[in-house]
C-alpha cells in the first residue's frame, strides 16, 4: 500500500484474478494530486497485469464514495500552470480506466460528488446502492465539469449531464442516475450490493480475458482523442479556479 498524510490508495489481487483497487480520503474520499497519481499507477498496473482478469475499484467508508476534488488543495493553487497540472489528475485517472485492458466495476457505496461522478462514469459498469445520490456541483463553485465532462456525457447522455450540471447544488437519487445509464444496478444496502458485487467479478474473472479485452475496446470506441482532450479540459479549470469569485466560494464551502 502507498499512502500520504492524507489517505491511501491500495492494490491486491485474488487468487482467481479480481484486482481490487480502493482509495481513502479522511475528507469524504476527496482527491488530492496525490491520491490522483496513486489510483492512475495502480489501475495503469492493474491493466498491464496478466495475473489481472477484471478490476475492481472502490472505496472506503459508507457514507461518501467520492467528494470529488480536495478543496483544500485547491486553496493552494497559486498560477493556471499549477491549476492545469491539478485537474491533469482527474485526466489521467479517466484515461488510465480507459485505456485499460480490463473492465472495471465500481462499488459506489455512498455519495458521490463532482469528481466522484467522473470516476464512476470512467468505470465500465457501476454497482450501487440507494444511498448513492450524485452531485455535479462544480457550476456552484465557479468552475465547471470540464475534464469529466466526456465521461460522464457518455454514460448518461447531453440532456442528463444538462441536468445534472445546472443543477449544481441539487442531488439526483441513485434510482435517476440508474435510469439516466451512470449506475448498472442499485441496491438497498452495503451488504447486498457486496455480495453481487463478488458474484459478478468472480463470473467476470471466469471468462476469456481475450473477450474482456475485446468487449473493453468496444465500449470505448470513439474515444483515442481524450488524451488531448482531457488535459485542454484541464487548462480551463485551472484558469477558472483562480479567479476571486471561485477563490471565494471555496473559502465558503469550507466554512460549512
Amino acid at each position: 500500500m502507498q499512502e500520504t498524510d492524507n489517505g491511501n490508495v491500495s492494490l491486491s489481487t485474488s487468487q482467481n484474478g479480481i484486482t481490487t483497487i480502493s482509495f481513502y480520503h479522511p475528507a469524504q474520499n476527496s482527491l488530492p494530486a496525490a491520491l490522483l497519481d496513486e489510483l492512475t499507477a495502480k489501475i495503469t498496473a492493474a491493466g498491464n497485469d496478466a495475473k489481472t482478469h477484471v478490476i475492481v475499484l472502490k472505496s472506503g467508508g459508507d457514507r461518501t464514495f467520492c467528494a470529488g476534488a480536495s478543496f483544500d488543495e485547491l486553496l493552494q493553487l497559486k498560477d493556471k500552470e499549477a491549476g492545469a497540472i491539478f485537474f491533469s489528475g482527474f485526466a489521467r485517472v479517466i484515461n488510465a480506466c480507459r485505456k485499460s485492458s480490463k473492465i472495471i466495476i465500481a462499488r459506489v457505496q455512498g455519495k458521490a460528488v463532482g469528481g466522484g461522478v467522473g470516476l464512476a462514469a470512467a468505470a465500465d459498469y457501476c454497482l450501487a446502492t440507494e444511498a448513492a445520490s450524485i452531485k455535479l456541483s462544480e457550476l456552484a463553485i465557479g468552475i465547471g465539469p470540464f475534464v469529466i465532462s466526456p465521461a460522464v456525457t457518455r454514460k448518461i447522455g447531453l440532456p442528463a449531464f444538462s441536468q445534472l450540471t445546472i443543477r449544481a447544488t441539487d442531488f439526483q437519487t441513485a434510482q435517476w442516475a440508474m435510469e439516466k445509464g451512470l449506475y448498472s444496478e442499485v441496491y438497498p444496502d452495503i451488504a447486498t450490493l457486496d455480495a453481487a458485487l463478488d458474484t459478478l467479478a468472480e463470473k467476470l474473472a471466469s471468462y476469456h480475458p481475450e473477450a474482456l479485452k475485446g468487449l473493453k475496446e468496444i465500449l470505448w470506441e470513439g474515444t483515442s482523442d481524450w488524451d488531448e482532450l482531457l488535459h485542454e479540459r484541464a487548462a480551463i479549470s485551472g484558469e477558472l479556479v483562480l479567479s476571486e469569485f471561485t477563490q471565494q466560494a471555496l473559502h465558503g464551502f469550507l466554512k460549512r
